[in-house]
């Protein structure tokens, strides 16, 4: 059977170990929401890129792809 010496020692750990994991669980969660502002921004910047080449391409002449009608096989 422990001592209360070494109940007291025991609580002593786990409370430094709580200690250690609440400060680890704090900066973890200040990593994820940096990490899920950067993907935020890197979401936003992706579509109005997407936008953009969606703006060049309708501007764009259409060619007529050769094959596709019947005076480019002739």
């Amino acid at each position: 059977m422990p001592t209360l010496t070494d109940l007291t020692e025991r609580v002593e750990r786990l409370l430094l170990r709580h200690q250690e994991l609440k400060k680890t669980n704090e900066l973890l969660q200040q990593e994820l929401s940096t990490v899920s502002r950067e993907r935020e921004n890197l979401k936003s910047r992706l579509a109005a890129a997407r936008a953009r080449i969606d703006a060049l391409l309708e501007r764009l002449p259409v060619e007529p792809v050769e094959g596709e009608s019947g005076e480019a096989g002739q």
